[in-house]
């Protein structure tokens, strides 16, 4: 009886204790930088699910998801074999992986003495390691553009 007591009470501690969360109270990207992403990496586009192991319209791998603390959808458990699809197919799951792992990684990619949006688009296309590197042009072209309409947009609102 005993020995059933503690491998249950183990079950459930490995249930709770398994990296999930459903919960995200950091949030260090704005909106706008969110929206920039999903732009830049899928125009949004929703349709195709995984792309080369990338998935959902930020097109998250599996070891991002990770990193960022396998967020799960409600009733949903990391431990599930669906935990990782099922949440960056969900547009406010995958966001609350970006801003887990924005607040876990975010740093000074671009070495401008500020953690911003270009830091945190360095960060979600070349990796923690990596975000000190060269983006790739089709990238940083559409990003870019993204966030300086945003920009002009916020402005025009404040203005206007």
């Amino acid at each position: 009886m005993y020995r059933l007591l503690l491998i249950s009470l183990g079950a459930l501690w490995l249930l709770v204790h398994s990296g999930s969360s459903n919960v995200v109270t950091n949030k260090p990207v704005t909106e706008d930088c969110l929206d920039c992403l999903c732009e830049t990496m899928s125009g949004c586009n929703a349709s195709a699910i995984c792309v080369n192991g990338a998935c959902g319209i930020f097109r998250i791998t599996w070891g991002y998801w990770v990193e960022g603390g396998k967020i799960t959808l409600p009733g949903d458990t990391a431990l599930s074999d669906d935990a990782f699809t099922n949440c960056v197919n969900d547009p406010h799951c995958a966001a609350d992986t970006i801003q887990s792992y924005m607040f876990k990684h975010g740093q000074d990619c671009n070495r401008d003495e500020e953690i911003n949006c270009l830091d945190y688009g360095a960060l979600h296309k070349l990796g923690n390691l990596g975000c000190q590197g060269q983006l790739p042009f089709p990238f940083a072209n559409v990003f870019n553009r993204c966030l300086k309409a945003k920009l002009k947009g916020n402005v025009m609102k404040t203005t206007g």
